[in-house]
């Protein structure tokens, strides 16, 4: 059972079961999988269009290892991979992008994609860690550090899920909040709503003209911008930039190699601290009730 995109819609479907799993691949009973936001862009933008959904999700192995699935696929073999780079990888692949993915009762996937999960997480909550590892792998590319000021734009799920991993590495935050469920989303994970100026760090989880020059704004000259934000569409930058000499980070996914992947690191950040399940998740359906969902 699964949500196949028909027609630019997400459907229930039954379909055959895969009998033979291929070498260095396992079979996953999937517990938990998310609606991202890029889910409902590539729906509408027909690049998912007959592919079974989904790239957040958890679940269990064949013999019961409670497992997230880092979705991406990849060559293996140039020194891209080799340094952990995954996603910039010229033979990358995405689960639930490039090929039929997790919003389903099971799947079969490589070996290489399983992140083993810490003891005592809630595997219903543990698709969060794909989102937490986008969040972990932006800090990363910043550099940042405890002691600096640092802002978020935007309460979205990224948004929330970068003040979350702040929260874990003992960084402090504030955030820009537009509606109250997520204002009080944020306070839940202990960012600020506080906002002034003169940050070091400014973390854009919107990616619209607006927000770049929010964070440019609101930066200290010679401060750092990163970009954890997907750009739908085309974007400008004005000479506010340039006159402060701002420091643009882009980070597109996750990395890292074993045991200190990106997405290790959020499934830890999720197993020390499960507000972060109780302030990000709003909803749950069943599988059958995807139409409702994502109506939703």
């Amino acid at each position: 059972k699964a949500i196949r995109v028909t027609d630019g819609k997400p459907t229930f479907v039954e379909m055959p079961r895969i009998q033979e799993v291929p070498t260095d691949h396992v079979r996953v009973r999937v517990v938990s999988s998310s609606i991202c936001g890029s889910d409902l862009h590539m729906i509408e933008m027909g690049i998912v269009e007959g592919l079974v959904i989904g790239h957040e999700f958890a679940g269990r192995t064949s013999n019961g290892t409670a497992v997230a699935i880092e979705p991406a696929l990849h060559c293996g073999a140039c020194g891209l991979c080799d340094d952990g780079l995954r996603m910039l990888c010229s033979d990358h692949a995405l689960l639930g992008v490039r090929t039929d993915g997790g919003m389903a009762t099971e799947v079969v996937v490589p070996t290489s994609t399983l992140v083993e999960l810490p003891s005592g997480i809630d595997i219903a909550s543990a698709s969060l860690v794909e989102p937490l590892a986008v969040a972990t792998h932006a800090i990363r590319r910043g550099a940042l550090s405890a002691g600096e000021r640092v802002l978020v734009i935007g309460a979205g799920p990224i948004g929330l899920a970068t003040a979350a991993v702040l929260g874990g590495m003992g960084i402090a935050c504030d955030i820009t909040a537009r509606h109250p469920h997520q204002q009080n989303a944020a306070s839940m994970l202990g960012a600020s709503l506080d906002v002034t100026d003169g940050y070091d760090v400014v973390i854009d989880a919107v990616g619209t003209t607006a927000s770049i020059a929010q964070a440019v704004q609101l930066l200290r000259p010679r401060g750092r911008l990163v970009m954890v934000a997907t750009f739908w569409d085309p974007v400008s930058v004005d000479l506010g930039m340039l006159m402060k000499e701002v420091d643009v980070f882009s980070a597109m996914g996750y990395g890292g190699k074993a045991p200190d992947r990106d997405f290790d690191l959020a499934a830890r950040t999720l197993a020390n601290n499960p507000t972060i399940a109780e302030a990000l998740i709003t909803h749950r359906f069943p599988l059958d009730g995807a139409t409702e969902a994502f109506e939703t």
